[in-house]
């Protein structure tokens, strides 16, 4: 029965300093070893720890010979009475065999090219244990491939055990591992950091770290099933608990840094340029846009800076709204600066944007690291005298040098391209000098991002910051029409991207990799190109991007393709985040399959931007039964790109869905974002309360966790100092 939650009486220094031994100082591992480790992810004994059993092998059911069959698993005890060694035909792969004998009858067990401790270590006539699945039937005699097995002795009356099987990083064994994790909680269990307050600890029903690691990696044999599973059970939620509570906690303190921080207070004015900037406007607002704006206004309005999230699917209309922002930024006297990742997609928000900055005779500029070095050192002086106040640019914004000392708000386009320092770079461009006019406030900061990310996620990758969802998407925008063809169906998709052509549309042909792969053979970006350009498309004007291009090159191709000049892109992913092509009618993606579906949403909004109704192929190379077939499907009906990101988090993974790694998110080694919401939720509310009850994290247990929350979250989180 698991047993009461052991604070960790070691020091949390010691701790780290102990978890972060490297893998070479367990025996059996050494150096060369310990290196591969580390480029499979086991650098350190915490993460081999962490390296947690993917399920388990009951062996203690042992089986007669007689009883097993062909493609079934099993533990069978028995005598070897034959060993053999030696190549197979052509002399490429060497083969061990040997007869495993018991009262019922015999099996054949069989390696192909076998390490050399396991010839070493047979001799006919020993007792073995042996646990594996039996291969297909394809003689008189059963055979178990590659089985494990354990030497017994002749008075050994040690019952098989409950085994953990786990991922395996190379070629290394399951013995192996096993053995590694053993001496590992040994010698280093009672580092591990179990320093959540007992109170909140016995509420939750929580093991501690070590007592967790010990039933989930040397679970006891003696324990009946259902006991055992329900053991394992709550050491993997004390394990997941435990990185929720600092996770939440985290991000209570980096909301609590920006409450109490001072920033500009940016009221509605008589007149201004909002109000202006409204009557410009070809449309009117939807009502999605309308309590959006409202929320940032009333953020903007607070004497705090804003920290806000603009969740908005393709073509929801949130640049619009950026402006808006913008707008009554400049119109309390400071600057607003737009940062995009790529310099077209920037380009294309300054030249959107710059006849109303004109009709408006608000002073913008554009900034790249393109742009000739004069040019650029004079924009960034204008910006830095505080001549001008619109600003678009790229990461030539957070360059040494460019600082903007009446900054009120800065907008960040696609803000999961950008790390946290370089957001944090982007915050800090204001002088923060009243002598030079930058006041002693932090600027507003609105983060936009166009790929789907699941509520849920949201609130844990945001838990410090607002999240506004744009989820109405304005009127007259086409709807996408998509569907799944099987490979066999390609020509006829070519032949429709020809006929799109005719009719004087654009289309994208993308695929999953730049070039092709022996390890991975499917049709690639170069390749195809060619080889379309020379068949089935000859006579098109074919262009071609991919992310190993050089920006300038790959952005000159995208203009080209803008402007008409190319009629069919051949792309990667790399056009995900792309522009505005109104031309562009249809998309085709290969190899379906290897996406993931939020990606694809992502990528289906290249086409749509204008009037004409778009298309979206997607091209699966498989059975029409199959479970990728089915995944894709999900996009034939579903639309709303939120509505996409759940169905792809709850079939690949908070990782997955990311792609990137996102501000303040590293992933979880054991905790689910889905299957672990109410966990998340429960930590969430515990983290909240126990910062409330102790806002100052004095005392003894507080210090304990406070350390911990800086080892683990500190420099991701840029969590500051607090008083002690």
């Amino acid at each position: 029965m698991p047993q009461p939650y052991r604070v960790t009486s070691v020091d949390p220094a010691d701790c780290h300093h102990a978890l972060q031994a490297g893998l070479e100082i367990l025996k059996g591992v050494g150096l060369v070893r310990a290196a591969q480790l580390v480029g499979r992810g086991l650098a350190t004994i915490e993460d081999l720890l962490y390296h947690l059993p993917f399920r388990y092998e009951d062996r203690r059911d042992v089986s007669a010979i007689a009883e097993v069959g062909a493609g079934e698993s099993g533990s069978l005890v028995g005598r070897l009475t034959s060993l053999r060694a030696g190549r197979l035909r052509g002399g490429r792969r060497r083969i061990l065999t040997a007869v495993l004998t018991d009262d019922t009858g015999s099996l054949e067990l069989v390696w192909f090219n076998p390490p050399r401790y396991i010839a070493d270590a047979l001799r006919v006539g020993q007792r073995l244990a042996v646990y594996g699945r039996i291969a297909p039937e394809r003689g008189a005699r059963l055979s178990l491939p590659h089985p494990e097995f354990e030497i017994l002795d002749e008075e050994s009356e040690r019952r098989p055990e409950v085994r953990p099987v786990y991922e395996k990083p190379g070629d290394v064994s399951q013995a192996n591992l096993r053995g590694w994790a053993a001496q590992a909680l040994e010698r280093f269990g009672g580092f591990l950091p179990s320093f959540l307050p007992s109170e909140l600890a016995e509420r939750q029903g929580l093991m501690d770290l070590n007592q967790a690691m010990e039933v989930i990696h040397r679970p006891d044999s003696a324990m009946a099933p259902d006991a055992l599973e329900k053991a394992r059970t709550t050491a993997r939620r004390s394990l997941a608990f435990d990185e929720f509570f600092y996770f939440q906690l985290a991000l209570a303190l980096r909301h609590r840094q920006r409450r109490d921080t001072p920033g500009f207070s940016s009221p509605a004015r008589p007149g201004s340029l909002t109000a202006r900037m409204r009557e410009l406007l070809p449309y009117r607002l939807t009502g999605g846009q309308e309590r959006v704006l409202r929320e940032i206004y009333r953020d903007m309005e607070s004497p705090n800076p804003m920290r806000r999230l603009l969740q908005g699917d393709v073509g929801s209309g949130k640049t619009v709204l950026a402006w808006l922002s913008a707008l009554r930024a400049m119109e309390n006297g400071r600057q607003a600066l737009l940062l995009a990742p790529t310099e077209l997609l920037a380009e294309q928000h300054y030249e959107r944007l710059r006849p109303y900055a004109e009709r408006l005779r608000i002073r913008s500029v554009f900034l790249s690291g393109s742009l000739p070095a004069a040019v650029r050192k004079e924009i960034t002086e204008r910006i830095g005298d505080g001549e001008v106040d619109f600003v678009v640019g790229t990461h030539a914004l957070i360059q040494e040098g460019v600082s903007a000392p009446r900054m009120g708000l800065g907008i960040v386009d696609e803000q999961h391209r950008f790390g946290v320092s370089q957001r944090s770079a982007f915050a800090r461009l204001s002088l923060r000098d009243e002598a030079a006019g930058g006041g002693a406030g932090e600027p507003d900061l609105l983060l936009m991002s166009a790929t789907p990310i699941p509520r849920s996620l949201a609130m844990v990758l945001s838990g410090d910051l607002e999240v506004s969802l744009l989820d109405e998407a304005p009127p007259g925008r086409t709807p996408v029409r998509t569907v799944v063809v099987q490979e066999g169906q390609r020509q006829r998709v070519y032949e429709r991207v020809r006929s799109a052509v005719a009719d004087g549309r654009q289309a994208y042909l993308v695929y999953p990799l730049v070039e092709e792969s022996q390890k991975m053979p499917m049709a690639a970006a170069e390749s195809m190109a060619r080889e379309l350009s020379r068949t089935v498309m000859r006579g098109l004007r074919l262009g071609l991007v991919h992310g190993q291009m050089p920006t300038a090159e790959r952005d000159q191709v995208m203009r080209r393709f803008r402007q008409g000049e190319i009629q069919v892109l051949v792309a990667t992913t790399v056009i995900e985040v792309g522009i505005d092509v109104p031309g562009a009618t249809l998309m085709v993606v290969e190899h379906a399959e290897r996406f993931g579906l939020a990606q694809l949403h992502q990528l289906r909004g290249r086409v749509g931007r204008g009037r004409d109704e778009s298309h979206c192929v997607l091209i699966h190379y498989g059975s029409r039964d199959d479970d990728s077939r089915r995944r894709l499907e999900v996009l034939e009906q579903a639309a709303d790109g939120f509505e996409v990101a759940e169905a792809d988090l709850r079939l690949r993974g908070a990782g997955e869905v990311l792609g990137t790694r996102q501000a303040g998110f590293q992933g979880f080694r054991v905790a689910h974002l889905v299957y672990d919401s109410e966990m998340l939720q429960a930590a969430r509310q515990e983290a909240h309360d126990w910062l409330a009850r102790n806002p100052s994290l004095r005392g003894k247990v507080s210090r304990r966790v406070r350390e911990e929350l800086r080892y683990r979250w500190g420099e991701a989180m840029q969590l500051g100092t607090w008083a002690d």
